[in-house]
């Protein structure tokens, strides 16, 4: 019998091939993306707001399930769990609340969440205000139904966010029912480019088995890219058919492999993701056939 991976990809978003091919609307992706890429999971975006009404979250799940694809949702881009607001605070918490009712309605579990910016205020302040802020979201959670819900906290791509690997691992520790959603697009961005041979994607996984175990560190939720980058940090994400442009995923895979992973790996090119993680995918199983 032929040993098969099991990791499970799919895009952050409907790619701009599907709107060329005439679909409008994301039920539609799922049935898509399977037919023309073998892909079996999706990440819906509420990052620029919420405008999903229950009955959508409802079909949109249905057809995922019709389609044996797992979803995910990335909540507003616009949280800031480390605001010295309480009112922002609040309000943050409030948008994780609503993004995970939508999220159990389309039948998803895993809630993928930038915890925020210090903006001006001390960086330990800021995180102290976010460790609150996680809890009193997870209390929210529970109270709602929802516990459920796995908040993946994300790794951001500029060193002035909130979000390098070790406050990322740090937040992961403090309820059992967090994952760490690494974004190397973001790590690379943040390092300046550090992510180059499988030895440093290697340090990234072996520091997240330390701290987090192995059993849960196979299960993190993983985005990938290429990225552009400047002396503070992210610009944009990238096509894997961009040249000059990092980090290679294919270090990053041979590793997964090796070590069993059985995380989501959501592809974030811009326009191509559907295309992209089908490179992921075959990446993958080619590190099987040699």
């Amino acid at each position: 019998m032929t040993k098969r991976h099991q990791l499970i990809f799919g895009p952050g978003g409907n790619s701009e091939s599907f709107y060329a091919q005439g679909h409008k609307r994301t039920v539609e992706t799922f049935a898509w993306q399977k037919e023309q890429f073998g892909l079996k999971a999706f990440e819906y975006s509420f990052g620029r707001g919420i405008n999903v009404s229950d009955a959508a979250a409802r079909e949109i799940g249905q057809a995922a399930r019709d389609s044996g694809v797992t979803l995910s949702v990335h909540a507003p881009y616009y949280i800031n769990l480390a605001s010295n607001m309480p009112e922002t605070r609040e309000k943050s918490i409030g948008y994780i609340r609503y993004s995970a009712r939508l999220l159990r309605l389309m039948g998803g579990r895993r809630l993928v969440v930038h915890p925020g910016s210090p903006l001006k205020q001390p960086r330990e302040e800021a995180l102290a205000r976010c460790v609150q802020a996680l809890r009193q979201a997870r209390a929210a959670l529970l109270e709602d139904g929802n516990g459920e819900v796995a908040l993946a906290l994300e790794t951001m791509g500029r060193p002035s966010q909130i979000g390098t690997l070790e406050e990322i691992l740090d937040f992961v520790l403090l309820d059992a029912s967090f994952l760490p959603c690494v974004d190397f697009a973001h790590l690379h961005a943040a390092s300046g480019g550090a992510l180059k041979q499988e030895k440093d994607f290697a340090a990234v996984l072996d520091r997240t088995e330390a701290r987090l175990g192995y059993e849960r560190a196979r299960q993190m939720h993983i985005h990938f890219s290429k990225v552009e980058y400047g002396p503070k940090g992210e610009l944009r994400h990238r096509l894997f058919s961009d040249e000059g442009f990092g980090p290679d995923f294919h270090p990053l895979i041979r590793l997964l492999v090796r070590r069993d992973y059985r995380a989501i790996i959501i592809c974030e090119s811009r326009g191509t993701m559907a295309e992209d993680a089908a490179v992921m995918q075959r990446a993958a199983d080619e590190v099987l056939t040699g």
